[in-house]
């Protein structure tokens, strides 16, 4: 039975993460995860253990770790809206990258969907 959470920006980020991974390698384990983040491995394991209990990601026993479809479709949205913020700060604001990209990385996970739909629908008049 999956146990629903409370979606936290730290958990969002580990669903982020293995979208990424998992799309530049072919299989994602937790040194990976640990190592993309810059965290301790135990700090991995507790956040994949939550998210794998939530029924967002798949774990094998010291094994591989994968989105369930769930998982893909909350962590492909929250990189969308990473790239969009990104894409807004650097192209419409002139923020530096490495600002732009940690600004992005924050403000995706407090700003509504009816904002994001504006910010995108703004960038797109552009």
């Amino acid at each position: 039975m999956e146990n629903k959470i409370n979606m936290t920006a730290s958990l969002e980020d580990y669903l982020e993460a293995v979208f990424v991974l998992a799309q530049e390698k072919t299989s994602v384990r937790l040194t990976d995860i640990a190592s993309f983040l810059q965290v301790s491995k135990p700090s991995a394991n507790r956040a994949v253990n939550t998210l794998t209990a939530s029924g967002y990601l798949k774990h094998e026993t010291y094994g591989d770790i994968s989105l369930t479809s769930e998982g893909e479709t909350y962590a492909a949205s929250v990189l969308h809206r990473h790239k969009l913020l990104k894409h807004f700060l650097v192209s419409t604001l002139g923020v530096g990258e490495k600002t732009a990209e940690e600004d992005a990385c924050k403000m995706e996970h407090v700003m509504s969907a009816e904002t994001i739909k504006k910010l995108y629908d703004y960038l797109e008049r552009q």
